[in-house]
């Protein structure tokens, strides 16, 4: 799925902006400046994912260190970003720490993907926290979400679950949690979350059928195109799915003095 313009590619930004800002159950703005805050001391968690006006960088840096004060986070630098965002960055001491590439399918490309042998996956329903803890578990070790951190997403967890934009798919074997995905429907684009395999298990396709999970959700929903922002580890596995890389966001840490 080739892209050709930022007017193609901006309902799947769209899509990203709206996940990542519903993690802002301490704050959220969607303005000049778009920022979301967790209150987790994790730094995916509190981020700024857009500044729209290169006229207002000073501003606009100076709000970003009020309102994510007191937490880790990170800034990310989207082809929808200001011209020069990343540049402004480094010249107020930010560290460029990375990239995450962004991820496009055309859905009627995408064919079924079976789960390993005795394998199961199951669309996660119900908010009670027995059932957002399972789910936090799963995907926490992927994604630096600590054991002493738990407690506080699967809080977050329980609002997602009553969000009839977001689907949650959990693989069990055996009875226990070994990966997860979520599928996400903004701005109509299936866009695919938290896919995640237990370190032990990765390597039988059980993320690949997780995301393909997703995805047949999506193409159910009457949706088009699927999109994600891929790991190290993810992108290949994406590749071989039909994805193609569309863009990328740059990613930012800010100098301790804004911490």
């Amino acid at each position: 799925m080739t892209v050709k313009s930022i007017d193609e590619l901006a309902p799947q930004l769209a899509n990203c902006r709206a996940y990542w800002l519903s993690w802002g159950a301490e704050g959220r703005g969607e303005d000049d400046l778009t920022y979301y805050r967790s209150g987790v001391a994790h730094a995916q968690l509190n981020a700024v994912i857009r500044l729209r006006d290169a006229d207002r960088a000073e501003e606009a840096l100076a709000r970003a260190g009020r309102e994510l004060a007191g937490v880790p986070w990170m800034w990310w630098v989207a082809p929808d970003s200001a011209p020069g965002t990343g540049e402004r960055l480094l010249g107020h001491g930010f560290e460029r720490v990375g990239a995450m590439p962004v991820m496009a399918v055309s859905l009627d490309r995408v064919s079924e993907v079976p789960a390993p042998p005795g394998v199961e996956i199951e669309v996660l329903e119900g908010d009670d926290p027995g059932t957002c803890a399972a789910w936090v578990r799963a995907y926490g070790p992927s994604f630096g979400v600590g054991p002493e951190l738990v407690d506080t997403v699967v809080g977050l967890e329980q609002e997602w679950a009553r969000d009839p934009r977001a689907v949650r798919f959990l693989a069990r074997e055996d009875g226990r949690a070994v990966g997860t995905s979520l599928l996400f429907d903004a701005h109509g684009v299936a866009g695919v979350y938290l896919v995640a395999t237990a370190e032990e298990h990765r390597r039988r396709g059980i993320g690949a059928a997780l995301t393909a999970a997703a995805l047949e959700e999506g193409r159910r929903r009457g949706l088009h195109v699927g999109t994600l922002q891929a790991s190290g580890l993810g992108a290949p596995v994406y590749a071989r799915m039909g994805f193609e890389t569309v863009a990328e966001y740059e990613l930012y840490r800010p100098p301790a003095s804004r911490k």
